[in-house]
């Protein structure tokens, strides 16, 4: 791949999708856009570079962007942010706003693991929410990883990535070598096509925001504008749940870290009034 070509494709990548890749990750790029030159029936990735510039091929890009983005997920990831959940943010919101909708937004959902983990996990447990009704919505910039969410089918390694036995038992259905998903806990997730750089006034307002290991792949300025976008999209109170290697600290200050649980943070003007406190 030469230098003209990386660049259009960079610059293309992050203007669309917010990914920053610098060229000492040019093998990345290479790597996840040598078989899709194959599946077109090109014979380099010069040549499908220079298609997708010359026609604008807009199906192309969107292919291209799909495949530099990072799908890494698998059921309770990291476990802590659910422990957060269960521990700290339901327990305020039945404080603050006992009975009313609790409204959960999953951003960059991937194939959907961390939306369905949550709803099972307050299946299992309806005494968390305290009663209230409870909306989950997942949002993902690509409609390969949504579709296979929506389907619910998850191969042997994929279920055996943090599901517990019991709720594996639970929730699934072996149908050869895949494994699905009750219609029960799909129905209470929506999934929809949201780019994180676009508005998102369409989605409503939420109580409780998981956005966790997508932040690392943009640089600051998009951070930031990501993040003020979730927080005009977020209620008060209302909480925040990132990845343990990123943070809102330097910045943006529409959000607080709470001092009891490390990941979690509070909409500024709502920590220290919300209840969050260690169980």
């Amino acid at each position: 791949m030469n230098d003209a070509d990386f660049d259009f494709v960079t610059s293309e990548l992050k203007r669309r999708s917010g990914i920053v890749i610098g060229k000492d990750k040019m093998y990345l790029l290479e790597s996840r856009l040598s078989p899709i030159a194959r599946k077109e029936g090109l014979e380099s990735i010069g040549e499908l570079v220079s298609l997708v510039r010359r026609n604008r091929d807009e199906r192309l890009m969107k292919v291209i962007v799909d495949a530099m983005t990072t799908n890494e997920t698998f059921f309770f990831r990291d476990k802590t942010p659910f422990d957060h959940l269960e521990k700290a943010v339901l327990p305020a919101l039945r404080e603050k706003r006992p009975g009313q909708r609790i409204r959960i937004l999953c951003a960059a959902c991937s194939t959907g693991q961390e939306p369905y983990s949550i709803a099972m996990m307050l299946d299992q447990n309806p005494a968390l929410t305290g009663g209230a009704p409870v909306e989950i919505t997942a949002v993902d910039i690509s409609d390969r990883v949504l579709d296979k969410a929506r389907a619910g089918l998850y191969s042997q390694f994929e279920v055996q990535r943090g599901l517990p036995i019991r709720t594996l038992m639970t929730y699934f259905t072996q149908q050869g070598d895949v494994w699905k998903l009750s219609d029960n806990i799909r129905s209470k997730v929506q999934f929809k096509n949201v780019n994180l750089l676009d508005p998102m006034t369409t989605l409503g307002k939420f109580d409780v925001v998981f956005c966790r290991n997508v932040l690392i792949y943009f640089d600051l300025q998009t951070k930031r504008d990501i993040l003020q976008r979730l927080s005009a999209q977020m209620n008060d109170p209302s909480f925040l749940l990132l990845g343990a290697a990123e943070t809102v600290v330097g910045v943006v200050d529409s959000f607080a870290p709470n001092k009891e649980f490390r990941g979690l943070y509070e909409k500024s003007g709502t920590a220290g009034r919300a209840g969050i406190r260690a169980a």
